[in-house]
């Protein structure tokens, strides 16, 4: 279910931050307000295994993402970093994210959950709705997944997700496995 602004009754974007809802999750835009729960999640380096270089993040490097992010709201309506949350006890579980992939036009899913959390198919259930938001929503054509090689668990997820695997591609500076949801 999409929350809109231009739904009755539905919150105001501007307000709350509230994108999307799934059976188990609330997605909303990050806040700097955050950063505890961004800073743990990025120094995890399990969490950040096949994420970039494999390198954690320091704490400040988690605040200037969240301070990029910020701006994306702004320049991208419908696009970014959001905070997944369980809907019953308001814990932070990760991020998911619907953003441009540099120096491209693809729009990527991606997601970044806390270790608390795997296993449990919230990367599932929100990259799902993430998908939907980009296709349904915004229009695009397509929306693409990329993991790296020997990651199988973001492997199921993408295709749970309704992804493809479409092979190899070079993205990030690195090859990677590249997943399609297409009209």
């Amino acid at each position: 279910m999409r929350i809109s602004a231009s739904q009755p009754g539905a919150p105001d974007l501007r307000v709350n931050g509230t994108l999307l809802e799934t059976e188990r999750l609330t997605l909303r835009r990050i806040k700097l307000s955050d950063l505890d729960d961004m800073a743990r999640i990025n120094g995890d380096p399990d969490v950040m295994r096949y994420i970039g270089d494999g390198s954690t993040w320091t704490r400040a490097q988690s605040e200037a993402r969240i301070r990029r992010i910020l701006k994306v709201y702004e320049l991208f309506p419908g696009l970014g970093l959001w905070i997944g949350e369980e809907k019953k006890s308001h814990r932070f579980v990760g991020a998911l994210a619907l953003i441009y992939i540099p120096k491209t036009v693809e729009v990527e899913v991606g997601y970044r959950l806390c270790k608390s959390a795997w296993g449990r198919g919230l990367a599932t259930e929100g990259a799902s709705a993430l998908v939907r938001h980009g296709r349904v929503e915004l229009g695009l054509n397509r929306v693409v997944g990329l993991t790296h090689p020997d990651n199988e668990p973001s492997k199921n997820v993408l295709m749970k997700a309704g992804l493809q695997p479409r092979g190899m591609g070079n993205y990030y500076d690195k090859q990677l496995c590249y997943f399609v949801a297409e009209k």
